[in-house]
């Protein structure tokens, strides 16, 4: 018998008020494979990241994440995700190092592994200032240390390099990016870019999937963006 996939969605909804978010959005994900997600703004991109996050309900189909049916079993399913969403989810007048610290406790974390992850994320230097005091592209680091803290197997990434220079991508590649072992959900806006990083596609436009197969970058253009 084969192995379950790691993520699996049959038919899955989502709305706000009467306006569909998601629509009918089924696909399946492998351990160790990589799904991007593109699609204009509005597409549905990050609520159906938030969706797999359990930080948002489906109001139809199914969705299972890590062997646990959502919204049921949702309590099985936080504690071995790490989510990089448009909020940090750090606290403003804590330094990073304190943030990290707080979040290391709740998922009963040794607080070496906040060192560990301070150093992978070239940010031990300015680890004990606020991080109100930080510029976008630290926060995005420290966004990733968190993250990653609890050594989850599925990473749900939106934008994950939104604000970095180049020297920082580079840096967060081997946490994040293709050279890591984890399963991984993609948002991406940069169509050849976001090709470049995934095994499957999925695309879509008005909360309804267009496109689920091999990334190809010109047929997603044509097919979303035009």
């Amino acid at each position: 018998m084969p192995d379950e996939p790691l993520l699996e969605a049959k038919g899955l909804e989502r709305r706000y008020g009467e306006r569909a978010a998601l629509a009918d959005v089924s696909f399946t994900l492998e351990s160790g494979k990589t799904l991007g997600l593109f699609g204009p703004n509005g597409a549905g991109k990050s609520t159906l990241l938030r969706v797999l996050a359990t930080l948002l309900r489906p109001h139809g189909g199914s969705v299972r994440v890590l062997g646990g049916a959502l919204p049921g079993e949702a309590w099985k399913v936080r504690g071995r995700v790490g989510y990089i969403g448009h909020e940090p989810l750090l606290y403003r007048e804590l330094s990073g190092r304190e943030n990290l610290v707080f979040h290391a406790r709740l998922f009963k974390v040794p607080e070496q592994r906040v060192d560990e992850l301070l150093e992978a994320v070239g940010m031990q230097r300015r680890a004990r200032d606020p991080v109100r005091e930080l510029s976008r592209g630290m926060v995005q680091r420290l966004s990733t240390a968190r993250a990653l803290l609890h050594d989850p197997p599925l990473l749900l990434l939106d934008e994950p390099y939104s604000g970095l220079d180049p020297a920082a991508r580079e840096l967060l590649d081997p946490l994040i990016g293709r050279p890591s072992p984890r399963t991984r959900v993609l948002v991406s806006h940069d169509l050849d870019a976001g090709a470049a990083e995934c095994d499957t596609a999925l695309g879509l436009r008005a909360g309804r999937q267009l496109y689920l197969g091999k990334p190809d970058p010109a047929e997603l253009k044509r097919l979303l963006f035009q």
